[in-house]
């Protein structure tokens, strides 16, 4: 199967939708991400992403007869455009230093053809923070969490295990709380963390996180 962005424009209203998804239902399309983008002064875009067999052409005309749609056109995948995606939170200072190294060594890999993007939110407060986490599983295109801070421990530890049960993976800064003893690889240096962090999702890196659990650095 063939994969493909749309971005349709359509009038705010019900059963838009429902009409798009049921024209990539009957062509049997594989639906793998699905975007609704809200304006106040003009109408509203949902980008889709999918998969479809059939002849991309029929399935846009298709796509265009839906009633509401005013227009349907073809993009590159935000995969292709962002690709795997890096977030780092926590204190302002530390946040800004892992990011520091995450960009550079981005930039070299996706010199070579990756494409890794790097999302940083300063945040304090165990509560606000333990939240984030949670929320960081519900992004699209997220392969690793940096938790970069001088304390963090009791919610935050446990959100750090839920979101490692569903497979992200976690690098935390050497800093005091528990959240160090949870996270897959702890190290010291900010602007190393950074760097480590790129190389651990990176497909042109030699770096397997996983025969790292558990060490610090």
């Amino acid at each position: 199967m063939s994969a493909y962005a749309v971005l349709t424009t359509a009038s705010n209203q019900p059963g838009i939708l429902f009409g798009l998804t049921k024209v990539l239902a009957d062509h049997s399309a594989n639906i793998t991400y699905v975007d609704i983008i809200p304006h106040t002064d003009k109408d509203s875009q949902i980008y889709l992403e999918f998969s479809v067999t059939s002849p991309i052409d029929q399935v846009i005309t298709e796509l265009g007869g839906v009633p509401g749609v005013t227009g349907v056109e073809m993009t590159p995948s935000f995969s292709n455009i962002y690709g795997k995606r890096i977030v780092i939170m926590g204190g302002g200072a530390q946040v800004g230093q892992v990011a520091l190294g995450a960009i550079s060594e981005a930039d070299r890999h996706n010199i070579r053809g990756e494409r890794i993007s790097v999302d940083t939110i300063p945040l304090v407060g165990e509560e606000a923070l333990a939240s984030a986490v949670r929320a960081v599983i519900r992004l699209p295109r997220v392969r690793l969490l940096v938790l970069a801070g001088s304390i963090m421990g009791g919610e935050i530890s446990r959100a750090v295990e839920d979101v490692r049960q569903k497979g992200l993976y976690v690098i935390s800064l050497n800093m005091a709380g528990s959240v160090p003893d949870v996270a897959d690889l702890v190290v010291s240096d900010p602007v190393q963390a950074g760097v480590m962090a790129v190389m651990a999702v990176a497909d042109t890196a030699k770096f397997d996180i996983v025969r790292q659990q558990k060490r610090r650095y």
